[in-house]
């Protein structure tokens, strides 16, 4: 049966030298979904949007920037994320233009150490692909989190290799 999933980005904008990242702590709203938890940028891809321009106009509403380098990771598909099946493009991006703000409509935003950033609160299935993300020997990564009850049950990833 084929799924019909909610297209979206998610961006992990780093530091010229990638050893910290900007996160995006999710304290502004108490029915937001992930409340409390420290996560990338990024949202829903539009009607009509690819996702490089979905995850530029993430960027200039959540932080203000206008992303000068991005690479495609890879994806994650998180088949029954609170009742919906979700399918992500996770970027990182290394460059950017613009001054980032102190807080956006979902929380403040602030720098943190890429080798500590496991250590904040965060959905429990992003310690599984995280580290992918900032791994430079992985070309792309293509995972699937299945997710139950708010946590995830399950992990599977294909990773290519770099060049």
């Amino acid at each position: 049966m084929p799924i019909h999933p909610e297209l979206t980005t998610l961006a992990y904008v780093t530091t010229p030298d990638r050893s910290r990242v900007l996160l995006v702590h999710r304290v502004a709203r108490e029915s937001d979904e992930q409340l409390g938890k420290y996560n990338g940028l990024g949202g829903k891809v539009e009607p009509g949007e690819d996702i490089v321009a979905a995850m530029r106009r993430e960027l200039r509403e959540e932080a203000g920037i206008e992303a000068a380098a991005l690479e495609l990771r890879g994806t994650v598909s998180w088949p029954g994320f609170n009742g919906r099946d979700v399918f992500g493009f996770v970027f990182l991006v290394t460059a950017f233009d613009g001054e980032i703000p102190e807080a956006n409509d979902e929380g403040t935003l602030a720098w943190h150490d890429v080798a500590t950033m496991m250590d904040l609160p965060m959905w429990d299935g992003d310690r599984h692909f995280l580290p992918l993300v900032f791994d430079a020997s992985v070309g792309q990564f293509h995972g699937v989190l299945p997710y139950d009850g708010g946590h995830s049950v399950g992990w599977r990833v294909s990773v290519l290799p770099g060049t």
